[in-house]
């Protein structure tokens, strides 16, 4: 069986397709998160960075270099 797709609303699920089908079948349903817009550059100040940042003991290019050391 193939995947559909739809919205499910105040207790409905609508179909993006109607489906016909000769006898029942089984189903499971995955509620997807809601996309957000991805995070920019803009949506940080250099301040709040510097409290996010403030107890973090290394560069960040040294945590890509260990991260990177591990997935191999």
């Amino acid at each position: 069986m193939g995947t559909l797709t739809g919205i499910y609303y105040k207790g409905r699920l609508k179909l993006d397709k109607p489906l016909r089908t000769k006898k029942p079948i089984k189903v499971t349903i995955l509620f997807e998160e809601e996309e957000t817009a991805p995070l920019t550059i803009s949506d940080f100040t250099f301040s709040e960075i510097q409290i996010l940042l403030k107890d973090c003991n290394s560069s960040f290019s040294d945590e890509v270099i260990e991260e990177r050391r591990k997935a191999v």
